[in-house]
């Protein structure tokens, strides 16, 4: 059974591959492609991926472990001797763009409560949901076209410092509704201690691994130690997860970033560039099974169930995003084209939205079962039809910045990949 399963699931990344090629061809990004194979062939359309196998435990292990492996992606481009340069601009337009994003969704979300009787609460928790960025979308357009630029440059050490400040007020407004109207004895300051564990941890795991490469430089032995990291870091992490705490929250993703943060700020440039050209590959194959775990549970239905909410909701989070990332870099004096364009590279969604759905519904599902289903059916419909207009915009959010390179959509001036970069 599990044979069968594994031979399905490489079915269908075979044709996330082929879908993607086309999908490029057509001058849209591959994960476009990729999106649409997981949602026709998941649980809720054709089954190949059936919910089954989204629920094995083998699974999800191997998708923790290649989301851990993505963060090497983003976490190798961290390198603090250049992070210091531009530091104060992204973590301003960091905190400017979520911020931002959760006061209009939460503002617009409270006057339609106020108007419709619906408790106000709910809008804040919509905000919190909201102000959250999926990375993995905009970062597959970078490493599959090779994009470069201010916006590009921007926008990878924006993928941790953003996932940080989303969850952080997630948790904490979550904490506060469930205070006031659960009957449950919630943990709440583990839950927000849970926002910042996988960037210790990885950064813990990160710094003896980098430790051990400082002392084997060889090609085949450091690769054989960053492999070994990077599967210590993801059991480290399923055990805490499953067995440890009270909810399973941890981000893999992030693990996968603070894991290799620390290991590229611990070894030379030119072993560091020796090991992600053996990765490149890895990173790429994990960045089709990442995108395809995304759209595999995305039930098409709900686009033509969707509703006012929805529309509501799409809209106002994209207001935010722009607005707020516009404000941000336009403070800190950024380049007109990330003042311009880096709002459209924030707007992919449905993978944190989802999360943090879920575990909203589970707070809400007992005080207030008519709210988690209002907040269960919006999210879930804007998740669907968010994800195809986000990674179309992202696209062209990189395209219009001119980042990207003649032949991909670009300006003929071009770019090129991003050196560590992963190539699909």
């Amino acid at each position: 059974m599990i044979l069968l399963d594994i031979l399905r699931f490489l079915l269908a990344m075979a044709v996330a591959y082929l879908l993607g090629k086309g999908a490029v061809k057509l001058g849209l990004p591959a994960i476009l492609g990729w999106l649409i194979t997981g949602m026709a062939l998941g649980p809720h359309a054709l089954g190949l991926i059936s919910q089954p196998l989204l629920d094995a435990q083998w699974y999800k292990v191997t998708e923790s472990i290649l989301e851990c492996t993505v963060g090497l992606m983003i976490g190798t481009e961290l390198i603090w001797s250049k992070l210091r340069r531009s530091g104060k601009q992204i973590l301003v337009t960091t905190v400017t763009e979520s911020l931002g994003t959760f006061f209009v969704v939460s503002l617009v979300f409270g006057v339609i409560f106020r108007l419709t009787e619906v408790p106000v609460y709910l809008a804040f928790i919509f905000g919190g949901i909201a102000l959250a960025t999926a990375p993995a979308p905009s970062l597959s357009i970078v490493s599959g076209t090779g994009a470069s630029g201010p916006v590009t440059d921007t926008l990878i050490p924006m993928a941790v410092l953003d996932d940080l400040v989303g969850s952080l007020v997630f948790f904490t407004v979550v904490a506060v509704v469930a205070a006031s109207i659960s009957t449950q004895d919630i943990p709440v300051f583990l839950l927000i201690f849970l926002v910042f564990f996988p960037v210790l941890l990885g950064a813990a795991t990160g710094w003896c691994t980098g430790q051990l490469l400082r002392r084997h430089t060889g090609k085949k032995a450091s690769l054989a130690i960053l492999i070994g990291g990077i599967l210590g870091t993801a059991a480290l992490g399923l055990v805490l997860n499953t067995w440890v705490f009270p909810v399973q929250v941890l981000n893999f993703l992030l693990l996968g970033m603070a894991f290799s943060t620390a290991v590229a700020n611990m070894i030379s440039e030119e072993q560091l560039g020796e090991i992600m050209t053996v990765m490149n590959p890895v990173i790429g194959v994990s960045l089709i099974v990442l995108i395809l775990n995304l759209g595999a549970p995305l039930d098409y239905h709900l686009i033509f169930g969707a509703g006012l909410y929805t529309a509501v909701y799409i809209l106002s989070r994209a207001v935010g995003k722009y607005s707020g990332a516009y404000v941000g870099a336009a403070v800190t004096r950024a380049p007109d084209t990330v003042k311009k364009y880096l709002g459209f590279t924030l707007l992919p969604h449905s993978g944190v939205s989802l999360v943090f759905t879920g575990i909203a519904v589970s707070v809400l599902q007992g005080p207030a079962p008519e709210c988690a289903a209002l907040l269960q059916g919006t999210i879930a419909a804007a998740a669907v039809i968010n994800e195809f207009i986000a990674v179309y915009l992202a696209k062209k959010g990189f395209e219009w910045a001119g980042e990207l390179p003649e032949g991909r959509g670009g300006a003929p001036s071009g770019g090129k990949l991003r050196k560590g970069g992963a190539g699909t």
